[in-house]
């Protein structure tokens, strides 16, 4: 099946969920709709920009009608119109597509009138932010709620997020969690360093590294062996930067900042324990699943974390790992201190988080069940 996937930019190489699923999806019989082109096709597909930017006069003079009609009858102003739709129809058509994956709530709320009204399947993905963040402001509650009954299909890549949605009046009747998955066959458990404690994400609030540094800062005081890495750029490197400085541990704690995705790979095999203390932040944005927790089980990594969105759906306590309460930072050194003095039960862990990966979180396995999914959803016509 020649299907499009529709992304907010591309290319974008940190989505490698959506990069995924441009590559591979049905055999790789892939097109791209981005509301961005960053002028980056690595994967070679044809690709267009929805959005109207770019386009002709006649739009922009067109826009403040076509906002309102959109507005007035999709709950949303992000429906292409005018030259931009024209273009987006006849691109749709030459590329033979059969159906649209949206890897977001927001591109299937801008494309769903355009796929129903050429009579194409239209199914969208829930990732994060648009099931928590989105969901503060009620026009994008109305937008989804009118956009629900225009889906062939809605997946997410946790619970939470469904049931986040639902609170809101928000569901469909064929909806899935299929999680975005890890390369099991190449996150594998390597020769673990004991006492190593390893950090990847972006430094941003709702990963609440500030609290996973001054957690392992007391949780590993009496134990010098213990190092903690952490990689990822984003604007707490800087104050991170200053604390590890003002503790005088520069030497057991290193902020890598970004690093290539290889090298994070590498660097999960040797780590004892993952640590990720994710929570909401003050926005309402949430985790949906963080893929790096799959790919820390995968490589077999003892994992810490917190409470949150679908990081319990994951990280099964007292068998891969422990989870504390978002913003119990005391709680989160407790945790670290217990790995550390062997008073926190950890045997077969190591084992256990690989066999759950292998199992839950392979992405062989879960495009497999997206594609057949996607398949039972169409219709008996296409």
């Amino acid at each position: 099946m020649r299907i499009a996937i529709a992304t907010g930019g591309y290319h974008k190489p940190g989505e490698t969920f959506v990069n995924r699923h441009i590559e591979h999806l049905f055999g790789g019989d892939t097109v791209v709709i981005a509301n961005k082109l960053n002028g980056s096709n690595p994967h070679g597909r044809p690709a267009i920009r929805r959005s109207r930017k770019g386009f002709g006069a006649v739009d922009l003079w067109q826009q403040p009608l076509a906002s309102v009609m959109g507005k007035w009858r999709y709950g949303a102003t992000s429906v292409p119109y005018g030259q931009t739709r024209r273009a987006l129809e006849a691109f749709l058509r030459a590329e033979r597509v059969q159906a649209i994956l949206c890897e977001f709530g927001p591109e299937a709320v801008a494309l769903a009138p355009v796929a129903n009204a050429m009579g194409l399947p239209i199914f969208t993905y829930f990732r994060g932010y648009d099931a928590s963040k989105d969901l503060r402001k009620p026009r994008n509650v109305t937008a989804l709620r009118q956009t629900m009954p225009r889906l062939a299909g809605v997946f997410a890549v946790s619970q939470f997020l469904l049931d986040n949605l639902a609170r809101h009046g928000i569901s469909h009747p064929h909806s899935q969690v299929i999680p975005s998955g890890v390369a099991t066959g190449r996150f594998l458990p390597g020769d673990k360093r004991p006492g190593s404690f390893l950090a990847v994400g972006r430094l941003i609030d709702k990963k609440a590294p500030d609290i996973t540094l001054r957690a392992f800062l007391a949780g590993a005081a009496a134990h010098p062996h213990a190092m903690l890495d952490i990689v990822g750029d984003g604007p707490m490197l800087e104050p991170l930067r200053a604390m590890v400085a003002t503790a005088g541990m520069g030497g057991r704690v290193t902020l890598h900042g970004a690093l290539p995705h290889e090298q994070v790979r590498e660097m999960l095999a040797r780590a004892q324990v993952f640590v990720q203390h994710s929570l909401t932040d003050a926005k309402g944005n949430t985790e949906g699943l963080p893929t790096v927790i799959q790919e820390a089980l995968s490589a077999g990594c003892i994992v810490l974390s917190t409470r949150h969105a679908g990081i319990p759906e994951a990280v099964v306590e007292g068998e891969t790992g422990y989870l504390v309460e978002e913003r119990d930072e005391a709680g989160f050194a407790a945790l670290i201190r217990g790995v550390l003095d062997g008073s926190l039960p950890t045997e077969g862990m190591a084992g256990r988080a690989r066999t759950l990966a292998v199992e839950r979180f392979d992405n062989g396995r879960l495009l497999a069940l997206l594609e057949e999914r996607l398949l039972a959803l169409m219709p008996a016509s296409r």
